[in-house]
Parts: C-alpha cells; sequence; structure tokens
C-alpha cells in the first residue's frame, strides 16, 4: 500500500512536472520568437540610421577598407626601392620606369620649372665643354598651402598747382562690408567651405587661427549675411528661370532649428525643387532652388511651386503631394510622377531582412527597366519613348498582374504585403515615364542635392534661427546650381558679388546666372 501511494505521488508530481515543462518550453519559444521579431526590428533601424544610403553597388566603394593596405604597400614599395638602390650604389644608372604622369596633369596648372645640372659639364677626358644632347623631363604634382594676403588699395588725390579749387580723386569702391577686411573673394571662399564643403564657420575660424588670424565665427556669420543681401536678385531671377521648366523634381529634408528660449531645437523641413534637363538631352539650364518651411504639409509645396508653369512633379509616394493634383492652374493640374527608386529601396529591404525570393525577382525586373534607361540616357525625347515603349513596357504589363498574384499568396499583415501595396497604390504614377520621354524613373537628381544639405546639416547640427535657416536655403541653391553647371562657385560668387557692387543693372540680370558664367580660371567643383 504504501508502495503503491508512493508510486501514485511520483507519477502525480511527474505529470506536473511534465505539464510544467511544457509550459516552460512554450514561454521560452514565444520569448525566442519575440527576440527575433526584434532583432530584425533593430536591424532595420540600424540599417537605417548607419547603412549606405545607395544600394548600387559602386565597386569604388569595396576600395575603401583596402586603403590602409595600400598604404602599407607603399611604405614596403619604397623600402624595396631604397634596397635596390643601396645594392646598385647610389649613383647607378639602370632602366627606368617611364614617366607616366607626364601630359596627364591639368594644362591649366602653373608650371614651376627647375633644372638639375651636373657639378660640371666638362669632359673628364680633357676635351673641353660637353654639348647638350637632350633632356629628361618628369612632372609633379606641388601643392602651396592656402595662404591669407593684403590687398592694399591706394587712392592718389590730385589737385592743380594754379589755383586751390581742382581737387579729384578716384570713388572708392563698394565693399561687402564698408570699411571692413574681407574682399569678395575671401567672403566667397567661407560661403563655399560652410555651404558647399560642410565646414562650419567655428571650425573655419580654427583653420584661419593656424595663418595667425583671429576671426571668430560670429565675424564669418556677419560677412556671410552681409553677403545674402546683395546675391538676392540672383537666387529670385534662379527661380523664375526655374518656373519655366516643364518638369520639376521636388523632394524635402529635415531642417532642425533653434527654438529661441526653449534651448532646443525645433523640427523645419528644405524642400528642393529642381530642373535637370540634361537626361534627356535637354538644352534648358540646371537650376536648384532650396526653400526652408516650418513643417511639411501640402500648403508648403503649393506655395513653392506657386507661379511654375510646368505639367509634372516628379517626387515621392508622400501623400502631401497627392494634393497637388487637385490643384486648378491655367496649364492644367499637376501630374505626379513616382520614383522607382524609392519602391527598390523597399525591396532591398525586404531581401536584406527577410532573404525573400518574391523581393528578389521584384528587383531583377527593376534591373531590367534601369538597363533600358541606361542604353538611351542623355538621348532625345523621341528615341527615349521609342525605347521604353518597345523595351521597358512588356515588362511594366507583366509586372503588375505579377505583383498581384504574389500579394494574394502571402499573409496580409506582412512587409513584403505591405511594400507590395505600395507599389500598386503608386502605380500610376510609377508608369507614367512611358508617356513622355521627357521623364525620368526616379528622383535622383533632387536626391543628390538633399544628400549635399544633410551632409551641412550633420555638421552644423542646426540652423540658428528660422531666417538663418532662409539665408541657409538660399546658399545652398546658389552653390548647387554651380556645380551642376561645372562653375567652381568660389569664382562664380566672388566675380557676381563684385559686378553687383559695381552697379550691375537689374534689367541684365540673367548675364549673371550660374549658367552663363565664362571664367578660364573656372573649373567644377
Amino acid at each position: 500500500m504504501i508502495r503503491r501511494m508512493t508510486d501514485t505521488a511520483l507519477s502525480e508530481e511527474n505529470a506536473s512536472l511534465k505539464a510544467r515543462l511544457a509550459e516552460t518550453e512554450a514561454a521560452l519559444e514565444e520569448a525566442v520568437e519575440a527576440q527575433r521579431r526584434l532583432e530584425s526590428i533593430v536591424g532595420e533601424l540600424q540599417r537605417e540610421k548607419f547603412a549606405a544610403r545607395s544600394e548600387k553597388l559602386d565597386p569604388e566603394q569595396f576600395n575603401l577598407p583596402l586603403e590602409d593596405v595600400e598604404l602599407a604597400q607603399g611604405v614596403l614599395e619604397a623600402a624595396q626601392e631604397r634596397a635596390r638602390r643601396a645594392l646598385k650604389g647610389d649613383g647607378a644608372t639602370g632602366p627606368r620606369a617611364p614617366a607616366r604622369n607626364r601630359g596627364h596633369l591639368p594644362k591649366h596648372l602653373p608650371r614651376i620649372e627647375r633644372v638639375i645640372a651636373p657639378e660640371s659639364t666638362l669632359c673628364p677626358c680633357g676635351c673641353g665643354e660637353m654639348t647638350r644632347i637632350g633632356e629628361d623631363t618628369s612632372e609633379r604634382l606641388d601643392i602651396v598651402p592656402a595662404q591669407f594676403r593684403v590687398l592694399v588699395t591706394r587712392r592718389p588725390r590730385y589737385a592743380c598747382r594754379r589755383c586751390s579749387g581742382a581737387v579729384v580723386q578716384a570713388y572708392a569702391p563698394e565693399h561687402v562690408v564698408p570699411g571692413g577686411l574681407p574682399t569678395e573673394a575671401l567672403i566667397a571662399q567661407v560661403i563655399v567651405s560652410k555651404f558647399g564643403d560642410h565646414l562650419p564657420f567655428y571650425r573655419q575660424a580654427e583653420i584661419y587661427a593656424r595663418q595667425g588670424l583671429a576671426l571668430d565665427r560670429a565675424t564669418l556669420g556677419s560677412w556671410v549675411g552681409r553677403a545674402c543681401f546683395h546675391l538676392r536678385p540672383i537666387v529670385a531671377q534662379m527661380r523664375e528661370n526655374l518656373k519655366a521648366a516643364d518638369r520639376v523634381f521636388m523632394d524635402e529634408t529635415r531642417a532642425p532649428v533653434l527654438s529661441p528660449g526653449r534651448k532646443r531645437t525645433k523640427t523645419g523641413y528644405f524642400w528642393s525643387v529642381v530642373a535637370d534637363d540634361r537626361g534627356h538631352g535637354g538644352t534648358g539650364p540646371p537650376v536648384v532652388m532650396v526653400h526652408y518651411a516650418p513643417g511639411r504639409g501640402a500648403a508648403h509645396a503649393l506655395r513653392f511651386l506657386e507661379g511654375y508653369r510646368g505639367r509634372f512633379v516628379q517626387c515621392d509616394g508622400y501623400s502631401a503631394y497627392d494634393k497637388l493634383t487637385a490643384v486648378e492652374r491655367p496649364e492644367g493640374a499637376w501630374q505626379l510622377v513616382h520614383c522607382w527608386t524609392h519602391v527598390r529601396r523597399r525591396f532591398v529591404k525586404r531581401l536584406e531582412t527577410d532573404g525573400s525570393p518574391i523581393a528578389e525577382q521584384i528587383l531583377h525586373r527593376i534591373a531590367d527597366l534601369y538597363a533600358v534607361e541606361k542604353a538611351v540616357r542623355g538621348q532625345p525625347p523621341a528615341t527615349r519613348l521609342a525605347a521604353r515603349r518597345e523595351h521597358a513596357a512588356p515588362i511594366i504589363a507583366a509586372l503588375r498582374p505579377w505583383l498581384e498574384a504574389q500579394l494574394s499568396r502571402i499573409p496580409r499583415s506582412s512587409k513584403l504585403a505591405e511594400d507590395i501595396r505600395y507599389t500598386l497604390g503608386l502605380w500610376p504614377g510609377l508608369i507614367r515615364f512611358l508617356e513622355d520621354g521627357q521623364l525620368e524613373l526616379d528622383t535622383n537628381p533632387v536626391e543628390n542635392q538633399i544628400r549635399r544639405i544633410a551632409l551641412t546639416r550633420k555638421n552644423a547640427l542646426f540652423a540658428g534661427h528660422e531666417v538663418g535657416a532662409e539665408n541657409w536655403a538660399m546658399l545652398a541653391s546658389l552653390i548647387a546650381t554651380c556645380k551642376m553647371s561645372d562653375v567652381n562657385p568660389v569664382d562664380y560668387i566672388a566675380q557676381t558679388l563684385r559686378s553687383l557692387l559695381d552697379g550691375h543693372p537689374k534689367s541684365r540680370i540673367e548675364a549673371l546666372m550660374p549658367w552663363q558664367f565664362r571664367d578660364p580660371s573656372s573649373l567644377a567643383a
């Protein structure tokens, strides 16, 4: 009886332990699944914040981790070369590698020649002076560190010795900073260093201090602010040129602005509008206009596009742009052209996160569309349109039913289903490039400009106030347009400021546009 009671107790305890074990295993499985979901979310957030923004596999990117290896290789080659010279003797003359740099350095760079002659040109045999029979020439790239100089202006006065009434003197030229230190060239350098090369004023002040110049960032900011006042007519005329474009690209990015009295920033936005006809061989000037707005609503997009006479806006799938299509205009409502790069980016994320074969197939089909575009880039619109209708249209015709079929086979709550629904929701705008050869597949022209603003934002952290953000937008517009026109922005801003100060007539302001600038020393930045 005791044995039976013991067996029964053990059996009951065993059953209880098994039940508890089953509950623990179920809870553990749920915890593991939750951990997987969290790891997936964290992985996406890390890629969103830290990974490369472009999904293009640029071969140059793979060389970046090898730079240290190449540096070590250079040390090794220098040591080997010194060892060979030591074995042969310092004066040994043997066959040398050809001077491959000869003739490859830019022609506009000044040449400083030096002649290295033998210590004696007398014949060792006592025959007398030797005759020059040729020479070896090599070119090496040298640099003169940035050097300040003082520009002294003298205005002599003249008087007549026969009478005391006539005294003549040339008028003093007007300057951006009356009676101040900087020339127009120095102010242009400060502007481009911050808004083109992403160097905040305090870093520039540290660079100037190494030259013995005490220029604090407040002084630099004041100089740039005065230049903004004079450059406003230029940017206003650029916007008038942009209004004539038949198609514009549009995008927006955050603009942190310091909130007065709160010791923290508030979020504004930089809206970029770009006209770039180079993709279809157009002759219109490339123009970038950046605007600051305190928000991201559709009202700001409508305000910045007021007066534009074009028909198309190329943009991403942000819902605020949808309201543009309801605006009544003499030219007709805006037509939205959506971006295949944004669609592709979603499926790249699905492939990286989930290894989805469906996402991989979609990426292959989008790649086929871009292969067609690559073959006709820069061609006239009619040629581009004919190629698209012959090669891209069949891909598009097969893609939509295929996407709909895949959508019916996967869970509705999955991320992949969400991405497919996003793509199908933008379908009219995604296929509009099949109707006009001037349109592009993506919004890359404006995204490239937004990226530069983001780099300046990363280094400058925030704008001091909204007026500062507006000036930031204005100067970013000017520098970006210079770069798209292959114009050195430092030369352009310096000479344009000088022309405006010298009284360039407002009626001929078009002659001062960046795409009209023709300076022989100017090169693409």
